[in-house]
């Protein structure tokens, strides 16, 4: 499976993402080529050039906008044009010629932006003026990420902790501080680390983007390296102020980024941790299980460990807080690999039993009948469970 990883040294924007992309391999042509499908004839002209950002090369991705052009307005390139309503950006986008999949995927990253301003100014999704992320080079931007991911064949999308920038902008309802309100409420969830850099740093194009196509957030995956490519930022900063992107092969089955929340418990009365589990697992977490250990002053004990998504990890960590006696919850982020797996349901002499079948690196296969299921066949029948599972793995065979 080919994977990329973004690297956010300086932060991310719409227009860091397609220079890393052109750098990484992605042929400008091909790119062009793509964005004509906007059908926005006239508009816009994509331009790339090599840029050394503090002693690293980087390409640089500009979108001009002719002065006679409705976004002009007698912009530099790639400043944030005049805004649109999301219903004529939508617009734009269903009478463009781009697949139905890019279309579908741009709108919703559009959406998720309006939702946030909506939010932000207390106002309904249909009357907010997406002032800086409404113009042409965010609809590039954002197009043109989706379109290079798909030209270079990438199938799944890593990033590293975004790093917050601070100080203040001026937007278009006066000075805001950094990062940007649509910035923070859009990285909800995500991993960020904070910056000595006034600057802002994570846009929201580039928080809107980078969030909606991103499978998690942490460290590199691991992957065989292929290619390596650098985007530049517009600014000069005290650090390099590039996004590097690294493409890679992985092999099969898939590696997550997941939070381990643990906790120790020597005085936990332990007819809770039946019920412990069930909360824990009713909201979300992948799993629980309980450890016996021996804690100072030779107290025994339990190792309460719940594996789970990062964006669950607050939500579960106030459950062990207010459920058990502990005063503190380590958490830690783990990589799971998972193998490719499917379920189907098979007809046995004792009823149908769902079956999970998962592929091996090898192209191999193994599979599982679900428990549950046979669990039921085996008592409604009077049959031993073993026999029930022989029959569901004879009939997957």
């Amino acid at each position: 499976m080919k994977i990329a990883y973004f690297d956010c040294i300086a932060g991310i924007s719409g227009d860091m993402i397609l220079g890393a992309l052109i750098d990484a391999g992605l042929p400008l042509a091909t790119l062009q080529e793509q964005l004509a499908r906007l059908d926005m004839h006239g508009e816009f002209t994509l331009q790339a050039q090599r840029v050394t950002k503090n002693g690293f090369k980087a390409t640089k991705v500009d979108v001009h906008i002719p002065h006679d052009a409705p976004d002009a307005d007698h912009l530099p390139a790639h400043s944030h044009s005049h805004g649109r309503h999301l219903a004529e950006i939508e617009a734009v986008l269903q009478h463009s010629r781009l697949p139905a999949s890019i279309q579908q995927r741009a709108g919703q990253i559009f959406r998720r932006l309006a939702e946030v301003e909506a939010g932000i100014h207390d106002m309904p999704v249909e009357e907010v003026h997406l002032h800086e992320v409404g113009g042409v080079d965010t609809i590039v931007d954002v197009t043109g990420a989706l379109l290079g991911l798909e030209a270079l064949g990438i199938e799944k999308v890593f990033a590293s902790a975004l790093p917050l920038g601070g100080g203040f902008v001026r937007g278009a309802h006066g000075q805001i501080p950094l990062p940007a309100p649509a910035t923070v409420a859009l990285l909800k969830g995500v991993a960020v680390r904070g910056s000595e850099i006034e600057k802002e740093l994570v846009t929201p194009t580039g928080a809107a983007i980078l969030t909606s196509i991103s499978s998690a957030f942490g460290p590199i995956p691991s992957m065989t390296l292929k290619e390596v490519g650098y985007g530049a930022g517009g600014r000069d900063l005290a650090i390099p102020n590039v996004v590097r992107l690294l493409i890679g092969e992985q092999e099969a089955g898939s590696v997550e980024t997941l939070a381990l929340l643990e906790t120790n418990v020597d005085n936990c009365n332990p007819e809770i941790f039946g019920y412990l589990m069930e909360r824990l697992l009713a909201l979300n977490a992948l799993d629980v299980f309980f450890s016996p250990i021996q804690m100072k002053k030779n107290r025994p004990a339990t190792l309460i460990s719940v594996l789970c998504r990062p964006t669950e990890a607050e939500a579960l960590t106030a459950v062990l807080f207010a459920e058990t006696t502990t005063l503190g919850v380590r958490q830690m982020r783990v990589e799971r690999r998972c193998l490719e797996r499917s379920s189907e349901t098979v007809v046995t002499p004792y009823g149908a039993v769902r079956v999970k079948t998962a592929r091996l690196p090898d192209g191999s296969s193994k599979r599982a009948p679900e428990y549950e299921d046979c669990r039921k066949a085996a008592l409604e029948h009077g049959v031993a469970l073993r026999l029930v599972y022989a029959a569901a793995e004879q009939a997957a065979a």
